[in-house]
């Protein structure tokens, strides 16, 4: 049960890592960086908290408070990134603390404690706390995308207008037990 977990919540990080990167591949270089006004974020931005996030809770995991000393939380919402090769670098630094951090964990920890500003949390708190963290602000670099692109947005779930024809090929098929993000993700791999 508890490896099911961990295999769960990977497989979900990871399917919305795609879903920033699909976006990303859809927006020009000028529009990471539009600030659609001065209470929002631009996709840089929301990426550079991403990072810094990341980085501060997934470092030394188990063994020190999630809010690292040295983040400067308010310095991530500075939108001072100075290029697409810049943003994808801190990207995939982020995420590859994330996953370097979760790909160590063993059933084991799932009962350890561990601190996030001096809060006491398990360890699947704490990966559930962080799955509903990536996710709300992936889910606004995606809506940020859908405006700039408009009409050349290429859907990144069922397209409008074709869910019947998408559930219709699910039904076809025999009942089965597998997490939902694998098919996704090994459609967009292909």
């Amino acid at each position: 049960m508890a490896n099911d977990f961990l295999d769960s919540a990977k497989k979900q990080f990871e399917y919305y890592k795609m879903l920033g990167e699909k976006t990303f591949s859809q927006l020009s270089d000028e529009q990471l960086f539009i600030q659609l006004n001065e209470e929002s974020n631009s996709v840089a931005t929301i990426v550079k908290h991403l990072w810094g996030n990341m980085l501060s809770r997934w470092t030394d995991f188990l063994t020190t408070d999630g809010e690292k000393e040295w983040r400067h939380r308010d310095e991530e919402f500075k939108n001072d990134i100075a290029n697409r090769t810049e943003l994808l670098e801190k990207w995939n630094e982020g995420w590859t603390c994330l996953f370097k951090a979760i790909n160590s964990l063993t059933e084991n920890d799932l009962a350890k404690e561990i601190f996030i500003r001096n809060q006491g949390h398990t360890i699947t708190e704490a990966i559930n706390r962080q799955l509903a963290h990536y996710p709300y602000h992936v889910g606004q670099i995606v809506f940020i995308g859908k405006l700039m692109c408009n009409e050349n947005w290429i859907s990144l779930s069922i397209p409008k207008g074709n869910s019947k024809e998408y559930n219709n090929v699910k039904f076809a098929q025999p009942k089965r037990k597998k997490h939902f993000t694998e098919e996704i993700i090994n459609k967009n791999n292909t």
